[in-house]
């Protein structure tokens, strides 16, 4: 499908660049053209008011061929007929044979028009009829030089032509393979978006799905007895819930129309609250806390969304923090930004796997996550609400050591 799009772009790149070309060489040739053209009429008036009377041949007979690149002046003749057409007198610096005369003559007739050209071996002949009182004077002039610089000019538009569409060519598809990367990119993470959904949506589905069943099979026992079918179902729901309502909150997000509802408040204290209600977990998993927060830092944002967001770090902390293990949390100004800092000690994220942690559904350690019923979407929406502020969400993590989340916010927020 790309191939064909890549494909069609190229098209219609070279379509258009050609036509722009073919016009620009087109309207380049068409002046030269009338500037030959004028140029070739002027002579041959200015030839036809030279030899109104006819001239005496010359007495000298130059060979017509070894003269002819040292003129000055491109060769001329003119004939002088009456009014049947018949050859009364000559002019030409160069005694011609009277049958070369008569070739050029009948050529003009031919034409039946009183200026034009035509070719005679191998040369090039401009004309120009003027009518007398007993007959036609008829001037020629050769314009094989002026015939060449037009052939000349158009052997030369036709040849950079073709080579500025080769190289055109090439350049336009390094840039359509450029432009649409991107597209081919989100395209295949929408696909692997609603594969992914898909699976996480299929195994929760099969769990209520048997339960129902057993619950169908054993429709004479009383509910007590059945309360842990439907527990499970229940459980199964709201982690269905819960899914799809972060899936829902993706795609809203994903649309740069979606304003956000902004107001001043104190994010010191939204954060200390996070940390009041994570509490009680934190101390149940025999976890030591350190928190360096900086009062009364305000910024401009929405207050719910950046609580979950300290939520989400602090929650992923807690469950990738070793037994016995150490948990900081950095909050302060740093000239115009505000810099909030999780780290806690544990295993560690791979260096290879950094930069797809924040990936919708990515999950360094996925039989872990499934236990701690996670999808994988708490950094996606983190980093989702982030960027919405303004701002930038960045992980590093040192193997079996640490792991350290950093979130840069403006002072003020995103306007």
């Amino acid at each position: 499908m790309f191939k064909k799009l890549r494909n069609k772009f190229l098209f219609l790149n070279l379509v258009t660049i050609s036509v722009m070309m073919l016009l620009a060489f087109s309207s380049i040739y068409f002046i030269t053209y009338q500037n030959v053209q004028t140029e070739i009429n002027m002579e041959l008036h200015r030839l036809s008011e030279n030899n109104r009377k006819p001239l005496k041949p010359s007495q000298q007979k130059p060979d017509y061929d070894e003269v002819r690149p040292h003129s000055e002046r491109s060769i001329s003749f003119t004939i002088i007929t009456d009014l049947q057409w018949n050859k009364s007198a000559t002019s030409s610096v160069f005694d011609m044979d009277d049958e070369f005369y008569e070739w050029a003559k009948k050529a003009v007739q031919s034409k039946n028009t009183n200026q034009g050209k035509f070719k005679l071996d191998d040369t090039y002949w401009a004309f120009m009829i003027k009518p007398l009182h007993d007959g036609f004077q008829i001037v020629f002039l050769d314009v094989t030089s002026q015939q060449g610089i037009l052939t000349t000019l158009v052997y030369t538009f036709l040849i950079s032509l073709l080579v500025l569409l080769a190289i055109i060519y090439f350049i336009s598809r390094m840039f359509a393979n450029r432009a649409i990367k991107p597209v081919k990119e989100a395209f295949d993470k929408q696909k692997q978006f609603i594969a992914d959904a898909s699976h996480e949506l299929k195994t929760p589905l099969a769990v209520i799905n048997t339960n129902a069943d057993v619950l169908l099979s054993n429709m004479e026992d009383r509910i007590e007895n059945q309360s842990k079918w439907l527990y499970y179902i229940k459980s199964e729901t709201e982690r269905m819930t819960k899914l799809t309502n972060d899936l829902l909150y993706l795609t809203q997000v994903d649309y740069s129309d979606q304003k956000m509802i902004s107001a001043h408040f104190n994010l010191s204290e939204t954060v200390e609250n996070v940390l009041l209600t994570m509490e009680a977990v934190i101390f149940e998993n025999t976890i030591d806390l350190h928190y360096d927060i900086e009062p009364d830092l305000f910024i401009q944002g929405n207050r719910e969304q950046l609580q979950q967001v300290a939520m989400i770090l602090l929650d992923n902390a807690v469950k990738y923090t070793n037994p016995n293990g150490k948990i900081s949390i950095l909050l302060k100004r740093n000239h115009n930004i505000l810099l909030l800092s999780i780290t806690n000690t544990g295993e560690g994220i791979p260096q290879e796997s950094l930069f797809k942690i924040f990936d919708r559904f990515y999950r360094t350690d996925k039989s872990r996550e499934r236990k701690n019923g996670s999808y994988g979407l708490g950094l996606s929406i983190a980093k989702a609400i982030i960027e919405q502020h303004g701002g930038k969400i960045t992980a590093k993590s040192v193997l079996n050591e640490s792991t350290t989340f950093t979130i840069q916010l403006p002072l003020m927020g995103k306007t």
